[in-house]
């Protein structure tokens, strides 16, 4: 790449990094804020609430499943910069609906249409790829990982100051984030895949099940994509009902809400950022696979167990070491496939993480609805976290099986 290009590819980078940053931003805001605004349509009945809530979160991650494939193949036909750029315009413009929705339908609709706006994460990654020569990629996409850190632990703090305000405050400013974006990109991004590199437009190509077909043809990696399964399933339960629990067991308002997410953000990031390489240094993937399920069962367990929101913040240190398991198990599933065949798995992985998050958010606010239905106040308000509990368990069973010496 000659001195005359890495300008022009240093600032399309640039760019891809604050659009990730602003988005995740954008979308982090409004987590402490939107259930509490769903709650408000349903004259503040938690129970209906939280089911409504699941509803919204598996709607969006619907969109995600169908669209994500969709816009990659658009993308490779049309070029990435149109589609990233109709992505932040898109997003900017349903943050507005959603700011002046005055009826649950069109709140609804408002996040619908943002699950399919916000389907472009891919897009990036493919602009990063398109600009940027193989033995830097890693390092670029490293930054896009930052980006996603930065965004998850300042997000929430902000939505839930702002949500004190006012519940519909964050989706104003998420929507002025969003469209700075588009404006910036418009005067800024430069088009990264040249039209003699752009293939047509296949549904075939675009098909989301295509991606999980590939495992069902790979019995030696389906195990261990049971547990990623498990493991995206898990982790659901923080943003289908931690908003909902915290308030219902703790007290908690927006703005603690915002400060604990922003918490488990920070140690997540250390954890990611600094814990793995000496895990995988110390005890190997295997054992870091298991290990991190181990911390992660115990420590859903001790938030269902915690009576008061100071117990709460004990227990997140052990849970954040499950941070180092997904890395391990994603390592592992890349020793079973050819080298050819490891972006249909990271593919595949993807699809399975939008699985979840379609049928986790039902699940988990279905538990929750019954816990508040039937007034439970004791320990057993926590059964959400238990049942995540229950799934790590089941998850470090069939990683124990799967990766058992032969």
């Amino acid at each position: 790449m000659d001195a005359a290009v890495t300008p022009v590819r240093r600032a399309a980078l640039v760019f891809i990094f604050i659009t990730v940053l602003l988005d995740i931003l954008a979308f982090g805001m409004i987590i402490p804020v939107l259930p509490h605004l769903i709650a408000s349509f349903l004259d503040g009945d938690l129970s209906r609430a939280a089911v409504m809530h699941g509803l919204f979160a598996s709607s969006f991650m619907v969109m995600q499943f169908v669209f994500s494939p969709v816009q990659g193949a658009l993308s490779d036909r049309f070029g990435r910069r149109p589609l990233i750029l109709l992505s932040n315009l898109g997003l900017g413009l349903d943050f507005i609906l959603m700011a002046v929705a005055q009826t649950l339908p069109l709140l609804f609709i408002g996040r619908v249409l943002s699950g399919i706006t916000s389907a472009s994460f891919s897009t990036a990654n493919a602009y990063i790829a398109d600009v940027t020569p193989p033995e830097k990629r890693a390092a670029a996409y490293g930054k896009l990982g930052m980006a996603f850190g930065i965004g998850f632990v300042l997000a929430p703090a902000i939505g839930g100051l702002l949500g004190d305000m006012s519940p519909r405050l964050p989706f104003w400013i998420a929507a002025g984030l969003s469209l700075s974006n588009f404006c910036y990109g418009y005067f800024v991004l430069p088009e990264s895949l040249p039209k003699d590199r752009r293939t047509p437009f296949s549904w075939r190509r675009a098909n989301p099940i295509a991606s999980l077909r590939f495992l069902a043809h790979h019995p030696e990696v389906f195990a261990l994509a049971g547990v990623v399964f498990l493991m995206q399933m898990a982790h659901i339960v923080y943003p289908s009902t931690f908003v909902l629990y915290a308030d219902y067991r703790f007290g908690w308002g927006a703005k603690m809400v915002g400060y604990t997410l922003a918490g488990v953000g920070v140690l997540s990031a250390i954890v990611q950022g600094g814990l793995i390489s000496r895990f995988i240094r110390a005890f190997g993937e295997r054992k870091t696979l298991l290990m991190g399920l181990g911390f992660g069962s115990v420590g859903f367990i001790l938030y269902g167990l915690a009576p008061t929101g100071g117990w709460f913040w004990l227990a997140m240190p052990i849970a954040a070491l499950w941070g180092v398991s997904m890395p391990a198990a994603q390592a592992l599933m890349t020793r079973q496939v050819d080298p050819h065949e490891q972006g249909r798995l990271q593919g595949a992985i993807v699809s399975l993480s939008s699985l979840a998050g379609i049928f986790g958010p039902t699940v988990f606010t279905r538990a929750f609805a019954e816990v508040t239905g039937r007034d439970l106040h004791s320990g057993w308000a926590g059964v959400t976290f238990w049942l995540a509990a229950a799934m790590l368990i089941v998850a470090g069973v069939m990683a124990w099986r799967a990766t058992r010496p032969a």
